[in-house]
């Protein structure tokens, strides 16, 4: 089963591609809520202590769940472990990408923790989109975004290839302190990124 989470920060509607079916399941994340309207989306559940959404919108969606302001995991995170109880497999996350750089760090991480556990997914804005990767390869198809990256999610990162780029890329090591393969561009339908070792974020972008 598919599941779109609607988390804060600032979105880009008329950018964003990814709209759910009826059979998906739709969850937003406190703030997230006015981003799930701002695209004319069904919420089917909302989550959160609500200290920032304003009116809480009883009776507008299918279920309320309130958690404390004081807690040891996000709202994003709180709405991720939401979808998997729930029987999602593929998990789409719209927003998390701007504002509070302490979020977006956070919201980088969940990617990582979902790939750990075989969820299929990414994170989108509008203005870039982001997927991780560890000790694997995957196709990515040109689209609207016109740069993609590569960063390195560990310490070290080896093995990295990027075949269809503009600028080549293969069998490279890449540091997280170090991080070089920025602002390449796809030249062909699809792209085939991999790594050998090492987790990575593959990240398109478009300027704003």
């Amino acid at each position: 089963m598919r599941a779109f989470i609607y988390t804060g920060g600032i979105i880009h509607p008329n950018n964003i591609t990814e709209h759910p079916k009826s059979e998906d399941l739709c969850i937003a994340a406190d703030q997230g809520y006015h981003n799930a309207l701002k695209l004319g989306e069904r919420v089917d559940i909302l989550i959160g202590d609500f200290d920032s959404i304003g009116h809480v919108p009883e009776g507008e969606v299918r279920e309320i769940r309130r958690v404390p302001a004081e807690k040891d995991l996000t709202d994003t995170q709180i709405a991720l472990e939401i979808a998997v109880e729930e029987g999602a497999d593929e998990i789409i996350i719209i927003g998390g990408l701007s504002g509070r750089l302490d979020h977006s760090l956070s919201n980088l991480g969940i990617l990582e923790d979902m790939y750990l556990r075989n969820l299929h997914g990414y994170m989108t804005d509008g203005q870039n989109r982001v997927h991780f990767l560890r000790n694997s390869s995957t196709l990515i198809a040109r689209s609207a975004y016109q740069y993609i990256s590569i960063l390195a999610a560990d310490e070290v990162v080896k093995g990295v290839s990027m075949e269809g780029g503009k600028y080549p890329l293969k069998n490279q090591t890449l540091k997280r302190r170090l991080q070089y393969a920025v602002s390449n561009e796809i030249t062909v339908n699809v792209v085939l990124i991999s790594v050998k070792k090492g987790g990575i974020y593959i990240i398109e972008s478009k300027d704003s």
